[in-house]
């Protein structure tokens, strides 16, 4: 799963420009020093945590949500609208579970016909259960 604003646990991400020979990215915060207050992040060529200050190309701290509470998904199918007029909507997909985020989303988790599950930020309409 590929990092998102929704799944950071401390609530921060880095943001990094880039350098010569690195793209611009972002990490997660992962703690913060207890002497100075600066954030650390992994540093996965060197499998340890480093203030983000030892980074040259350290731009900034971006507030990020975090999950706070996890739902059953209740029965309900989430699909993507058709970007067209004519265009039919996705498939539905059975609502497994609903994230709720620090700052009051609600982010389905949604199993596809070939059995994958994850989150999918552009479902946007959703079926309540049968009855």
């Amino acid at each position: 799963m590929q990092l998102s604003r929704d799944f950071v646990h401390t609530g921060w991400v880095a943001i990094f420009t880039g350098t010569d020979t690195q793209i611009g990215r972002q990490r997660e915060v992962d703690g913060w020093d207890p002497a100075t207050g600066t954030a650390l992040v992994v540093d996965p060529e060197m499998g340890v945590r480093r203030p983000v200050t030892d980074y040259s190309d350290f731009s900034h701290l971006e507030k990020a949500s975090q999950v706070v509470a996890v739902l059953p998904g209740g029965g309900w199918h989430a699909s993507q609208r058709g970007r067209g007029r004519h265009d039919p909507d996705s498939a539905t997909e059975p609502v497994l579970a609903w994230l709720v985020t620090s700052i009051g989303g609600l982010i389905p988790v949604t199993m596809d016909h070939d059995g994958w599950i994850g989150t999918d930020h552009d479902m946007n309409r959703f079926s309540p259960p049968d009855r």
